[in-house]
């Protein structure tokens, strides 16, 4: 089995990231009112390019993998519903702050989907890239969904017209219908399309960091222990029971166990922060889940 060391250096390039953006933005002058509109940036426009270009990419077979979607919607649903579980736990219920939770939540089950692709890249070549476009096609919409719920819910909001305006879920709906449907970019657009992606994971890394605020971890200690627990301990061990349940190859198990053990997505920052909720915490969470995805990565295939 690859060693602890491997996946650490898979995640120091995001991790880095983060780390240059809390240091650029307390010791330069590109201070936290500079962030706050590449926040804007990255959320409209930039990561929106980038969800619907990787699901417009990814070709997505429905009646080939539909063991695959069966076992990553069951794990998917696993997490939100552990995720929303924690403040209703007699013995958690006084220690997490029903607000703070609704802006985290995401944590507990959204991943980062530019390290998974990395990871099945050079694991599992052409055909784990295939199972996890599947997953990816078939979570992700899921997942925005489930973020936005309880924000809208505790903002005196209407969930639905939080939906339709929110860009991350209108680019998923829209990415995963042009898939189906066999629309694809263009040729000469392609390579502006890729450029416009691939800044929205550099620049959203660098806003985590520069809303990061450790010190407010300290204050969500039980919250922030429920949320990553769930993401990086019981989510490998759901991996390994959906992977039996569903008959799974040995490829589409491997997949699946990366999938489960992924840090959460930096965009989590991003989502909180534009619905009004303490994107510092997150943003702390964001951090903290990277750092636990070295750990987290090697004890999810050690299930295999």
């Amino acid at each position: 089995m690859l060693g602890t060391v491997y996946y650490a250096q898979l995640l120091f390039p995001d991790f880095s990231l983060i780390l240059c953006g809390y240091l650029v933005c307390r010791f330069t002058g590109l201070n936290r009112p500079v962030w706050q509109q590449v926040d804007a940036l990255v959320y409209f426009f930039l990561f929106p390019v980038l969800l619907f270009h990787s699901l417009v990419r990814a070709p997505l077979s429905l009646s080939s993998a539909s063991s695959m979607m069966g076992a990553g919607l069951s794990l998917g649903l696993s997490g939100i519903l552990l995720s929303y579980a924690l403040p209703h736990l007699p013995w958690l219920r006084q220690y997490i702050d029903a607000r703070q939770h609704a802006g985290a939540a995401q944590v507990g089950f959204r991943f980062n989907s530019f390290i998974a692709l990395a990871m099945v890249d050079r694991l599992g070549g052409a055909p784990g890239l295939l199972q996890m476009a599947v997953l990816i096609g078939v979570c992700v919409p899921m997942f925005n969904f489930a973020a936005v719920w309880p924000m809208a819910r505790h903002s005196q909001r209407s969930f639905v017209r939080e939906l339709l305006k929110n860009p991350l879920v209108i680019a998923t709906m829209s990415g995963l219908a042009a898939n189906l449907c066999g629309l694809s970019i263009p040729p000469w657009l392609e390579p502006t399309v890729t450029r416009i992606g691939g800044s929205s994971i550099a620049l959203g890394l660098m806003a985590a960091g520069a809303g990061l605020q450790l010190r407010q971890l300290g204050q969500d200690r039980v919250l922030s222990a429920g949320l990553l627990g769930v993401r990086h301990l019981v989510s490998p061990l759901v991996a390994w029971t959906m992977a039996r349940l569903f008959g799974l190859d040995p490829v589409q198990t491997q997949v699946l166990l990366i999938f489960s053990a992924m840090p959460t997505a930096a965009s989590c920052y991003v989502l909180a922060s534009r619905m009004g909720y303490d994107g510092g915490y997150v943003a702390g969470l964001v951090t903290l889940s990277t750092l636990l995805g070295t750990l987290s990565l090697p004890y999810a295939l050690s299930l295999i």
